[in-house]
């Protein structure tokens, strides 16, 4: 703890009476220990920041397949210069270009939603198939998934650019 430190005051001064006078001094040496003690504390009981993870719906491990209406469909190609492509259904001669902006891409899985929705009943049921090029980047990926998770889409899957595709994509 604190210490008192007290010296004496016993000067003679001409005249009366001289009080005791004592000065004190207070060590605050052991305070600033403490101090620093809890200040390491603190910094490594602290986290600096979390790692963001993102959620990924995976199917339930089973032999049997499930076949889906090329309708349901929406294939989507991240390719390099932040430009994706995409077309309906497994016919890759019609395929388009967009952005990853909410009036490109945003909108093109939301209008395929109102598609199936409206011609199933149910916009679930809708299949994305993401394919991503030798020229996209990390990011283009996310940026997708992003989309996904967003648009609310639970049904799509990862998978390698064909060789018709690539045919029609400017890669």
């Amino acid at each position: 703890m604190a210490e008192m430190q007290q010296q004496d005051g016993n000067h003679k001064k001409r005249g009366g009476i001289s009080s005791k006078k004592l000065s004190t001094r207070v060590d605050l040496t052991p305070m600033v220990d403490l101090g620093f003690l809890l200040i390491t504390f603190f910094i490594f009981t602290t986290t600096m920041s979390e790692p963001k993870v993102m959620k990924l719906n995976l199917p339930e491990d089973s032999p049997h397949t499930t076949d889906v209406g090329m309708n349901k469909v929406l294939t989507i190609i991240p390719s390099g210069n932040n430009k994706v492509y995409y077309y309906y259904g497994d016919n890759p001669q019609t395929m388009l270009a967009t952005d990853y902006g909410a009036a490109g891409l945003r909108n093109i899985i939301i209008n395929k939603k109102k598609e199936v929705a409206s011609s199933y009943g149910d916009a679930q049921q809708t299949v994305v198939l993401i394919k991503p090029t030798d020229a996209s980047t990390y990011q283009n990926l996310i940026d997708v998934m992003d989309e996904m998770l967003i648009n609310n889409v639970t049904r799509y899957m990862l998978l390698n650019v064909d060789d018709a595709e690539k045919k029609f994509a400017v890669l």
